[in-house]
């Protein structure tokens, strides 16, 4: 009788104790029917409730439930690369923990994977209407902005709900990358891949814990982080300063010599002001590329274990980084 294929689902959970339990008797019910085995892996990313509690409770009643506790709030993106480096399934399934993912889309992405294709990935085909206003907007522009500057089309709203088989996980866990943008990445690494629309459920519990700072910090930074080109584009601005200088020189010597140049403060001064912030503009676009390569140079892991339910020592001869 041939192996049954096993599937792990991987879930970054942050503040999210009343959604757990719901989650995972929704995992449960949907696998009964299905011709796979699974494992579920739970990854506390430094949560200050009780979520870390709700996933041992969850982990002692199922023999297939996993908890991976990080020594703190890492982010949801080092959390994903954390489950990612535990996983051993023949593919791996990310979902977010608030029950927004609808987990019945599961079955319609192992279709697809059975199809042929390599990664299976989700995007909201229209704004998800129990968002805030001002997490519509950034989210929107964020993307409309890092299509602008990458080479790597993403859809506007993909989300962090995929399918990703074990030889694409494979490349992703070979990057050593100090800052890492998934949803970027994996449309980078390529291989053969499918997208379908979805609309976002309601959180069943809980608030989302992503202020408006908090997005526009995670923006910008995953964007310098996944392309280079804010540099040329800072380099675009320079270049197109000092030509508007350059042509501004015979405007100069013509009124001098004409006898009508008149001397003002005002022009100077917001002259300077506005040059001087468009330096210091750039300088700092520059300055965040320069604290990535810092960050870089200093090799720390991405991410911290805690403590974890996971046998990792059958896992290591497959030679799987946890860090």
């Amino acid at each position: 009788m041939p192996t049954r294929k096993l599937i792990s689902v991987v879930v970054p959970a942050h503040n999210e104790e009343g959604n757990i339990s719901e989650l995972t008797n929704h995992i449960i019910d949907l696998f009964k029917p299905l011709d796979y085995s699974y494992e579920l892996i739970f990854v506390d990313d430094g949560s200050e409730d009780n979520t870390l509690n709700e996933i041992k409770l969850n982990a002692r009643l199922q023999s297939n439930v996993y908890y991976v506790e990080l020594s703190r709030n890492f982010g949801k993106d080092y959390a994903l690369k954390a489950g990612l480096a535990l996983a051993k399934g023949d593919a791996v399934i990310t979902i977010d923990a608030d029950m927004q993912h609808p987990p019945q889309l599961i079955k319609k992405m192992l279709n697809y994977w059975e199809d042929g294709f390599d990664v299976v990935y989700t995007y909201r085909e229209t704004a998800n209407k129990h968002a805030q206003i001002y997490q519509r907007i950034t989210s929107k522009l964020f993307y409309k902005v890092i299509n602008a500057l990458s080479d790597v089309k993403l859809e506007n709203g993909i989300a962090d709900y995929r399918l990703i088989d074990t030889k694409v996980v494979k490349q992703l866990k070979e990057l050593d990358e100090s800052e890492i943008f998934f949803r970027g990445i994996v449309k980078w690494v390529g291989f053969k891949q499918i997208g379908f629309p979805y609309t976002p459920s309601k959180r069943h519990m809980g608030n989302a814990s992503y202020s408006f700072f908090k997005l526009l910090k995670f923006a910008i930074g995953n964007i310098m982080a996944f392309s280079p080109r804010p540099l040329y584009v800072s380099a675009g601005i320079g270049l197109g300063f000092a030509a508007l200088a350059i042509l501004y020189f015979p405007y100069i010597l013509i009124s001098y010599f004409e006898g009508y140049a008149v001397p003002g403060w005002a022009s100077l001064i917001a002259s300077i002001e506005f040059l001087g912030g468009m330096q210091l503009f750039l300088l700092s676009v520059i300055g965040i590329y320069v604290g990535k390569i810092f960050a870089q140079s200093k090799n720390r892991p991405s991410y911290i274990i805690r403590s974890t339910n996971v046998v990792t020592a059958a896992r290591q001869e497959l030679d799987f980084p946890l860090n």
